[in-house]
């Protein structure tokens, strides 16, 4: 199945409404993580809108137990999370103003308290291993349902990620799809120049695992990649070439909004760039 026009111009236009949430929510907060909330844009969107079995508007429903499980094991770009979420109707939209807020269900990273959540993440590294064990205990369960993981790059300098690439071969969890967001930067910069991941494709290869290479930004070949590797009888990365601050010509390939808050001035130019 391949998505029509129709469908690639509707979620082109969820992934501009989200861009223009992640620089409102971090605006209004004066902190929280704009570049990799970009460049995540379009696999956060195209995966919740077209690809994930989840319970619809926040509800329970009879099946609930096979809906597929989210783990954001870079759990700084939870803008653009809380957006998505936002558009399925797990949370109202008028809650995006509270992201950071003391008391908000939106913290920094991801908790349990905001409807959706599947699991509190922050520790970078980490998320691999925990889809690792979801998918062992489904599997063991018999449940048909999928576990979705997305990485940065910039994590995967963690030694524990890649005890979770061993494993997941090892248990045959073929019911994986980790996504890795290849933007290529991280807060200290270039991620070639801090410890060098290439050739990622080739690694991930010798892991054993089904390895897809895209571009992250292509709304069809994300939606194929996917639907490509539910098929998959073993683990499967997707590893997705993005660009940090994806959609804002100035945050573009610029490590320095990894982190930062945009100024007035920024917040208006970045808005004016996206309408």
């Amino acid at each position: 199945m391949k998505l029509s026009e129709s469908e690639i111009k509707k979620i082109e236009e969820l992934c501009l409404e989200n861009r223009k949430n992640i620089l409102d929510m971090v605006y209004t907060a004066a902190s929280g993580h704009i570049g990799g909330s970009l460049s995540s844009c379009e696999i956060m969107t195209v995966l919740f809108h077209k690809c994930m079995k989840h319970a619809l508007n926040g509800k329970l429903s009879k099946d609930y137990n096979q809906r597929d499980r989210f783990v954001l094991s870079k759990g700084h770009v939870s803008p653009i999370y809380y957006s998505v979420l936002s558009q399925l109707g797990f949370i109202n939209k008028s809650e995006l103003k509270t992201f950071r807020m003391l008391g908000s269900r939106l913290q920094g990273h991801p908790s349990l308290w905001c409807p959706g959540v599947e699991v509190a993440t922050g520790s970078l590294g980490q998320g691999l291993s925990i889809a690792c064990g979801i998918a062992l205990s489904l599997k063991m369960d018999k449940n048909p349902a999928k576990v979705f993981v997305l990485l940065g790059d910039g994590e995967l300098q963690e030694g524990n990620v890649w005890e979770a690439f061993m494993q997941a071969p090892a248990r045959n969890l073929d019911n994986i799809i980790a996504i890795i967001d290849r933007n290529r930067l991280q807060i200290d910069g270039c991620t070639e120049d801090i410890k060098p991941l290439d050739n990622l494709v080739d690694k991930l290869h010798a892991f054993n695992w089904n390895v897809i290479e895209i571009d992250g930004h292509n709304i069809a070949q994300i939606f194929d990649a996917i639907e490509n590797a539910k098929k998959a009888n073993s683990p499967t990365v997707i590893v997705a070439n993005t660009i940090k601050g994806k959609g804002v010509s100035f945050m573009e390939n610029n490590a320095g909004w990894h982190g930062k808050a945009p100024s007035k001035d920024d917040y208006e130019k970045a808005i004016l760039e996206l309408k």
